[in-house]
């Protein structure tokens, strides 16, 4: 009989089976792929209680949205400065809406994974507005057809009160206005905090390929 003590492997146990290659791929795939889909779930979790701060270091990616329409009470812009985790900067229109609803939104973002490009979309409010309260985004474009109410433009963006928290720097061109209403609304952002926001019908997905929003 063996002595156990001279080797810590018992006789006779079966070597673990090679990995098939499909299955590595498989699992190589998953490891890139899920932590950013529990990112993304983290993400939104904190978005909808209301736990983000008001600006935080941005991906350095930006991401697309688009909707029917974007009806907001209490609007605020200004310029301001977005800044990467890696110290680069990009102006941005800062832009806070106290209270949103936008009807069929669609966001978009390509990601680079070892297999190629994937796009991660995010859908919600086909049939029930999304609603959001203290909407702030970091808009780089926006196209569509706008209309507001009781508008001011030029006003120093230190003074801007229609939507709370939205003020700016001292000296800062700012415009604020009390509605904003916005159809067919096509915006580059990156990126997007709430107080909270209430995703109605909500579709994630993730596929290969190029498939953004517009």
């Amino acid at each position: 009989m063996a002595d156990p003590s001279t080797d810590g492997t018992p006789t006779g146990t079966p070597s673990a089976p090679a990995a098939a290659s499909g299955g590595t791929r498989w699992r190589r795939f998953a490891l890139v792929v899920l932590p950013g889909l529990g990112a993304a779930a983290i993400l939104g979790m904190m978005t909808t209680q209301g736990l983000l701060a008001a600006s935080f270091a941005v991906s350095g990616d930006s991401f697309k949205m688009s909707a029917a329409s974007l009806e907001g009470e209490g609007f605020t812009q200004y310029g301001d400065v977005a800044t990467s985790v890696d110290d680069s900067a990009r102006p941005v229109g800062l832009s806070t809406v106290e209270y949103a609803e936008l009807q069929d939104l669609c966001m978009s973002s390509l990601i680079d994974l070892p297999i190629g490009t994937a796009t991660l979309r995010i859908g919600a409010g086909e049939e029930t507005p999304v609603e959001g309260t203290n909407l702030v985004m970091d808009v780089e474009q926006l196209q569509g057809n706008a209309s507001f109410s009781n508008i001011e433009i030029g006003r120093d963006a230190s003074t801007l009160d229609k939507a709370e928290g939205g003020a700016g720097p001292t000296g800062g061109f700012g415009l604020q206005s009390d509605t904003i209403s916005v159809k067919d609304p096509k915006i580059t952002s990156w990126a997007v905090n709430a107080g909270s926001l209430k995703l109605s019908g909500l579709k994630l997905s993730l596929k290969p390929g190029e498939d953004e929003c517009y």
